[in-house]
């Protein structure tokens, strides 16, 4: 969708990973937490509900097929995908790799210290691991 853009709070706190059929995917700047948001491309839709079937379908398969790539990637003991939008309304998918002894746990990601943002080295080395299991993905597949 030439029109998409993505808010400029996700654009300030994340980088792009690439884009999936309906989605740009993005890596949240906090080394702490391994964390995607999956950010559907279209135009000022706020909740899941305003989705198509077909939409909804293909975000779940999106999000659960990256959730798996970050899981088996980068070997974690929980996965958490959710969407808020309390702070920001552009309808996006959080996608959450916990471990154990992350800074966080048990407690929601959401609001705990401060984040850490990614050296050069780590964000190319995750963006890359991920990508490489990202693209070896047929979408075009059934679910």
């Amino acid at each position: 969708m030439p029109d998409f853009e993505p808010d400029a709070r996700l654009v300030d706190d994340s980088y792009p990973v690439t884009e999936l059929p309906l989605c740009q995917l993005r890596l949240m700047d906090d080394a702490r937490f391994p964390w995607l948001v999956l950010v559907p491309r279209r135009t000022g839709v706020t909740e899941v509900i305003e989705l198509d079937e077909a939409d909804q379908r293909q975000l779940w398969r999106e999000a659960t097929l990256v959730g798996g790539v970050l899981k088996e990637c980068l070997a974690g003991d929980k996965l958490n995908i959710a969407t808020l939008g309390n702070v920001v309304a552009q309808l996006h998918l959080h996608v959450i790799l916990r471990r154990h002894d992350d800074d966080a746990w048990p407690a929601p990601v959401w609001g705990h210290g401060q984040a850490s943002p990614y050296d050069l080295d780590g964000l190319a080395s995750i963006r890359d691991r991920l990508l490489a299991e990202i693209e070896a993905i047929d979408w075009d597949g059934s679910p």
